[in-house]
């Protein structure tokens, strides 16, 4: 019977992404954006689970993928569709080009799943932070987006350098600690100590704004620590 647990954990993060797809393509991204956030958390317990249980399975990490795919490339694609359907162009396909993001999300997991390097950091933007990073910034600050002359061209400019992030290799941290002292993991607290007053200051679009210092940061790590 525990071998099912981490996989139903994995499923009901897909179930979460599919009910944020259902809510994004109804306009009420508030609401996309919570699912993608519980699936966030199903995402990152099914692994642990799997752990505790020592119940780990190559089906288990495939569903993973599936369902991730489904929750941090589908669902925040749906988002940005959404978003850009509501500008007035004449080029009828421009909302089509979000789901660009679904594909590259896609080919980041798989590369995820083969890449041995990714043990202790990502290489390229992770799934999870790239779906948080457009469901914030549509939530928190569309209104004003959408007031911006060409703002449409600007969304696509985001959506092909996101796109680009994921695939990258650029080596990106992950928040995982060996020991919890200052020296080597100085990247890391800087981060979660910026991440409150960001939230604090920003609300919800501080969300994105984490991201975005995410991804700074670790550039900035990358090339000191070359």
């Amino acid at each position: 019977m525990k071998k099912h647990i981490p996989n139903t954990i994995t499923c009901l993060n897909l179930i979460s992404g599919c009910i944020a797809t259902y809510w994004a393509f109804q306009g009420i991204y508030e609401l996309a954006l919570l699912f993608i956030v519980i699936g966030a958390v199903f995402d990152f317990f099914d692994g642990m689970v799997a752990r505790l249980l020592h119940v780990s399975s190559p089906i288990g990490k495939e569903l993973d993928s599936l369902a991730d795919d489904i929750t941090f490339g589908f669902a925040p694609s749906a988002i940005v569709f959404d978003f850009l359907c509501k500008f007035h162009t004449h080029l009828f396909f421009i909302p089509f080009l979000a789901f660009i993001m679904a594909a590259f999300s896609a080919l980041r997991l798989a590369k995820f799943n083969l890449d041995e390097r990714q043990a202790l950091g990502f290489i390229g933007l992770p799934t999870p932070a790239n779906a948080l990073f457009w469901g914030a910034l549509i939530v928190g600050l569309g209104d004003q987006i959408s007031t911006l002359p060409n703002a449409e061209y600007i969304i696509l400019a985001g959506i092909f350098v996101s796109s680009w992030l994921l695939v990258a290799e650029i080596p990106m941290f992950a928040l995982k600690f060996k020991t919890w002292g200052w020296k080597g993991n100085e990247i890391k607290f800087i981060f979660l100590l910026t991440c409150i007053p960001l939230l604090f200051l920003l609300g919800i679009s501080g969300l994105a704004a984490i991201i975005a210092w995410y991804v700074i940061l670790s550039v900035v790590n990358s090339y000191l620590t070359k």
